[in-house]
C-alpha cells in the first residue's frame, strides 16, 4: 500500500499550483479585468460548492461597477459561442479545472 503522507503531499502540491487565476482569453482594459479577475475569485472561493451562487455574485457586482447586461457562466467541461461587445470579455479558469466566462452584451 501507498504511504499516505506521499499521497497527501502531492495533492496538497497540485491544490497550491492551481490556486492562482489562469486567464485564457480576455480583451478588458487592464483596469476592468483585474477588478473582474478579483471578483471571480472572490466569489468562487466564497461560494466553492454553489457555481450559481458565484455566477449571480459576479453579474450583480459587475452590473453595478460596469453598467448592465453582463453575463457570467461558471462550471467545468462546457463550451461556448458567444457575442459580446468589444473590450468586455474574460474567460478564465480558478482552482485547476474551473472555468468562468464573463461577458457584456447588449
Amino acid at each position: 500500500m501507498a504511504d499516505t503522507g506521499e499521497g497527501k503531499k502531492e495533492e496538497a502540491e497540485y491544490k497550491r499550483l492551481h490556486t492562482f487565476p489562469l486567464i485564457r482569453h480576455t480583451d478588458m482594459p487592464e483596469e476592468m479585468r483585474v477588478e473582474a479577475m478579483e471578483l471571480c475569485v472572490t466569489a468562487c472561493e466564497k461560494y466553492a460548492t454553489n457555481n450559481e451562487s458565484a455566477a449571480k455574485m459576479i453579474k450583480e457586482t459587475m452590473d453595478k461597477k460596469f453598467g448592465s447586461s453582463w453575463h457570467v457562466v461558471i462550471g467545468e467541461g462546457f463550451g461556448f459561442e458567444i457575442t459580446h461587445e468589444v473590450k468586455n470579455l474574460l474567460y478564465m479558469f480558478f482552482g485547476g479545472s474551473l472555468a468562468v466566462c464573463v461577458w457584456k452584451c447588449s
